[in-house]
């Protein structure tokens, strides 16, 4: 599997429980827990390994603050001989 190029910072608690996120998440790397907050709503949560750092979970989430991403910064290129 491919390094993760961003991380998510989820803040289960301004989670609804939409699920839109994990629709639009293209790796789909988010899901539903099994848990509930302490408002009764399933949050999103991430499993791990394959986030891109794309946004769209981000863009798609109507809960402000409830997704931030983090893109990784890319590698400085290394020459390919010395």
């Amino acid at each position: 599997m491919n390094p993760d190029r961003g991380r998510l910072d989820l803040d289960s608690e301004e989670c609804k429980g939409c699920g839109l996120c994990v629709e639009a998440c293209p790796p789909k790397v988010l899901r539903l827990a099994p848990h509930v907050n302490r408002y009764g709503y399933h949050p999103v949560t991430y499993v791990g390994q394959g986030c891109r750092g794309c946004g769209m979970c981000f863009f798609a989430c109507p809960e402000p603050g409830a997704i931030v991403v983090w893109r990784a910064k890319a590698e400085a290129s290394r020459p390919l001989a010395t």
